[in-house]
């Protein structure tokens, strides 16, 4: 056949018997992990200067942080494992305050993950367990940072103490309702912690399970017991100031010194109260925690002269007026504050007797200028900063900090979550004139 003959037949054939090109292999970049490469970063370049983490940063340089160090047992010079820095520490705890996380956990997670974090550690190491440590271990440390941030902001012209509002709110405590008990509940407890704790000895040379396994499950153990004891006391305690008629006490073997409280929505739940004294005017600007106290009492009667005394002790100055809801009015509280020159500004309650009565009664002077000062109008408009000014605090610890559960146990601890949210707050409220 010719070649003319062969184009034509192979032109007029179906196109079904044809053959198609195949298709290519398509080209994939597949990760290589086997090939080295070096890598140029700076890592203080991560952050812009104005970021919350380096301000926080830079403001606890300017702080003096010795007494984190105080209980360190290894000194420059000799053998021993070196002392986290204090100042990272802080910043790691105090930046996640802000972004409302208390979890040590999801604080060394975001070590791993994000680049904030990774920049406050630099090239150090921080677990959770270390991070758990530092957030209760350092109470006196923590109370004294308090205090010298207050006594910075007055040097600095930022913080006036002539105006203070005080409130108590109820943070829900790390307990639950079924873990109070009575106390010949409470002895039942305690011989079951006593089994448990055998038991767990017993299986000391058990193979299945490492040696830390069983460390940490005889640390569980004598946890449990120790919590069990601790709450017998304290129901033994509670039983003795009620009357024999009274309902048995109930402690909670979770926490011992948590108590069933009545909250803000009228439930009642196993709480704490939470006493803050916050500083600022009624017009605006920044607010200023200036005391702190916790308490197992659901009532706040009776607090008022303690966190008078305590401001004083941490500023140097007693504040000149006070206020307070009408929850705080104690007789003996008004008649101390106004005797050291503190003008209480506190509502009467709506059965209190009248003036005129409590004069012809003889009643103290200091009760009578007090009640003759909540009738003018003066007090009645300078009252109106009350909510602006503490209310405004107790929201923001709660809600914007992470404090509306609290996860640890015992008021100690407690105070010192407390106080690290206490000095997030301060810092942040004067940030921007702090550095200037």
């Amino acid at each position: 056949m010719s070649d003319e003959l062969a184009t034509l037949f192979t032109l007029s054939s179906p196109a079904s018997n044809r053959t198609e090109p195949k298709p290519g292999k398509p080209r994939i970049a597949e990760p290589q992990r086997a090939q080295g490469e070096v890598r140029f970063e700076m890592p203080d370049d991560m952050l812009p200067p104005s970021h919350t983490a380096r301000i926080l940063w830079n403001i606890l340089g300017t702080l003096n942080l010795t007494a984190f160090g105080a209980q360190s047992g290894s000194t420059e010079g000799k053998a021993g494992r070196s002392l986290k820095s204090p100042r990272m520490m802080l910043t790691l705890w105090l930046y996640a305050i802000i972004g409302g996380i208390g979890s040590a956990r999801e604080i060394a997670r975001r070590i791993r993950t994000d680049v904030v974090y990774r920049w406050i550690v630099g090239d150090l190491q921080v677990g959770h367990h270390k991070l758990s440590e530092f957030r209760v271990g350092y109470g006196e440390a923590l109370n004294t940072l308090m205090t010298d941030v207050l006594a910075s902001l007055m040097e600095k012209g930022l913080l006036d103490i002539c105006l203070v509002a005080q409130d108590g709110t109820r943070t829900r405590a790390a307990a639950t309702a079924p873990s109070f008990r009575t106390y010949g509940s409470l002895l039942q407890c305690r011989a079951q912690a006593a089994l448990h704790l055998k038991a767990v000895l017993a299986s000391a040379g058990d193979p299945e399970h490492t040696k830390a396994q069983h460390a940490r499950q005889e640390a569980a153990a004598r946890d449990f017991q120790k919590r069990v004891e601790a709450a017998i006391t304290t129901v033994q305690e509670l039983q003795n100031q009620r009357k024999p008629t009274a309902e048995p006490a109930r402690a909670s073997t979770t926490d011992a010194e948590a108590r069933t409280m009545k909250m803000g929505d009228g439930g009642y739940r196993p709480a704490f109260n939470v006493q803050y004294v916050v500083a600022g005017t009624g017009m605006g600007g920044p607010r200023t925690i200036v005391g702190v106290q916790v308490t197992s009492s659901g009532s706040d009667l009776g607090s008022l002269t303690p966190m008078a005394e305590q401001v004083e002790q941490r500023t140097g100055v007693l504040p000149k007026v006070v206020l307070a809801d009408g929850g705080h009015v104690k007789f003996d509280d008004i008649i101390s504050m106004e005797a050291k020159g503190i003008k209480v500004l506190v509502p009467p309650a709506d059965n209190a007797k009248s003036i005129e009565q409590m004069k012809l009664e003889g009643a103290a002077p200091e009760l009578i200028a007090w009640r003759e000062r909540m009738e003018t109008q003066e007090a009645k408009e300078a009252y109106r900063a009350r909510a602006s000014l503490c209310e405004w605090a107790n929201a923001h610890q709660k809600f914007h900090h992470g404090l509306a559960q609290l996860v640890v146990r015992g008021i100690p601890k407690v105070i010192c979550v407390i106080l690290m949210s206490t000095i997030a707050s301060n810092l942040m409220q004067h940030a921007a004139h702090w550095l200037a």
